[in-house]
C-alpha cells in the first residue's frame, strides 16, 4: 500500500527540529537525498509551512519548492520590480482536518466561481464564469499516498475578497496528522 510506503518513508528519514521565533522547525533529509522542511506553529500545532528541495540529475540541489505556506512566488526580493499588489495570491494553508486553499484579492460573487476535481489529471480546477481567473492544482499529499481525488470532498466559500477551497472527508483510514 502507498501509504504505508510514505509513512516508512518518513519514519527512515534523518529527523532534525529546533524551536526559534515561536515556531517548531523541522527538516527531514530522505535516503534519496531529498529534503523537506516544516514549521508548526507552537501553540496550535498548525503547519504554517512546507517546502521541499529534489535531488538534481547531477547530484546538485534544486531551489526549494513552496508546497504549503506563503512564498514569494515571483522570488524577487528587490523592492524596484514588484507584482501588483491587486493580482490574486493563490496559496495553501491547512488545517487540521482538511486540506485548504486560498485566492486572495479576488473579489467576484460566489455563483461566479466553480471548483471541481479532475479525477484523470489528479487536480482540482477553479473558473470563473467570466473568464477573469483560472487555476489548476495538484494535491501532492494525495499523490505521495496514492490516494483518490473525490469531487464529493470538494467544497468552497468566499469571503473578504478570498475564495477558500477544501479538501476535506478524507478515507477514515486517513488522518491528515499522518501527513504532518
Amino acid at each position: 500500500m502507498a501509504f504505508q510506503h510514505w509513512t516508512d518513508t518518513l519514519k527512515k528519514a534523518k529527523k532534525t527540529a529546533l524551536i526559534s521565533d515561536g515556531k517548531r522547525k523541522v527538516h527531514y533529509l530522505f535516503e534519496d537525498g531529498n529534503e523537506m522542511a516544516e514549521e508548526y506553529d507552537l501553540k496550535t500545532d498548525e503547519l504554517l509551512l512546507r517546502k521541499w528541495r529534489h535531488k538534481t540529475t547531477f547530484g546538485g540541489q534544486e531551489e526549494w519548492t513552496w508546497e504549503v505556506g506563503e512564498t514569494n512566488p515571483t522570488g524577487l526580493t528587490s523592492d524596484l520590480i514588484k507584482e501588483s499588489s491587486s493580482n490574486p495570491l493563490f496559496m495553501r494553508k491547512d488545517t487540521k482536518t482538511s486540506f485548504q486553499w486560498r485566492v486572495r484579492n479576488i473579489s467576484y460573487p460566489i455563483e461566479v466561481y466553480s471548483v471541481s476535481a479532475e479525477p484523470t489529471e489528479r487536480c482540482c480546477v477553479i473558473r470563473t464564469s467570466n473568464k477573469k481567473y483560472y487555476k489548476k492544482f495538484s494535491i501532492p499529499d494525495l499523490d505521495r499516498c496514492q490516494l483518490p481525488l473525490e469531487s464529493a470532498a470538494l467544497s468552497f466559500t468566499h469571503a473578504n475578497n478570498t475564495l477558500i477551497i477544501s479538501v476535506s472527508e478524507l478515507s477514515p483510514l486517513v488522518s491528515l496528522n499522518h501527513f504532518l
